[in-house]
């Protein structure tokens, strides 16, 4: 199954990453993470591999490790590397690969350069994780125009978080974008309990249809 599938959100912390787990695991995929801020403690690609119960094999090294737990610009500027967009390319592999991004669209990987920039250029189809939380409406939405607006391809809206069905139903109804599901917040994470919850509440057969 050769498809490919961005992973990006409406900000940090939402939960992309565990979604990305749980997606890299259900299609049999790799993982790559393009840019990583932070190297104290655990990275993406670390939690992805524990969360996805994946072998070493099928995560991909970054582009570029960055120390400074920050934005990717300011990341590389502290350590004295400048992001260069050509080698921002997605590696070629045979099968599925699921590339993550980094807080939302517009996070800056230098100064003339978003998340969103090199999306566009890729035209992969690109997963928008939102919360269900207060706020949520109007940061979704922002982002969806944002994705509009520059050509992204939008494969779907997932949320991540308790349900909320009137914010789930106007987001759906506003941005006019299809919606793959809701991943409930879980507090403690094991691999077989993530995929259980995906499985149930996650619409595992568009992606799987795409292909």
């Amino acid at each position: 199954m050769n498809v490919r599938y961005v992973v990006t959100g409406t900000d940090t912390g939402i939960g992309k990453t565990i979604f990305s787990a749980a997606l890299t695991a259900a299609l049999g995929a790799v993982y790559w993470k393009p840019v990583q801020s932070g190297l104290d403690e655990e990275t993406d690609s670390e939690a992805v591999m524990r969360l996805g119960g994946l072998s070493s094999e099928r995560i991909l090294p970054e582009a570029y490790r960055l120390a400074t737990p920050a934005s990717p610009h300011l990341s590389a500027r502290l350590d004295g590397v400048t992001i260069d967009p050509d080698q921002l390319v997605p590696p070629d592999v045979d099968g599925a690969i699921v590339i993550e991004g980094a807080g939302g669209l517009l996070v800056p990987l230098s100064e003339d350069l978003v998340y969103a920039d090199i999306f566009a250029r890729w035209q992969i189809p690109t997963i928008l994780c939102a919360r269900t939380t207060l706020g949520t409406i109007n940061h979704t939405l922002l982002s969806v125009e944002a994705m509009k607006h520059r050509g992204i391809p939008i494969f779907g809206i997932a949320f991540i978080g308790e349900e909320n069905q009137e914010t789930q139903r106007i987001i759906a109804t506003m941005s006019g974008t299809r919606i793959l599901g809701r991943l409930p917040w879980m507090t403690e994470i094991s691999a077989e309990g993530l995929q259980q919850a995906f499985s149930a509440n996650i619409d595992v057969a568009a992606f799987k249809e795409a292909a």
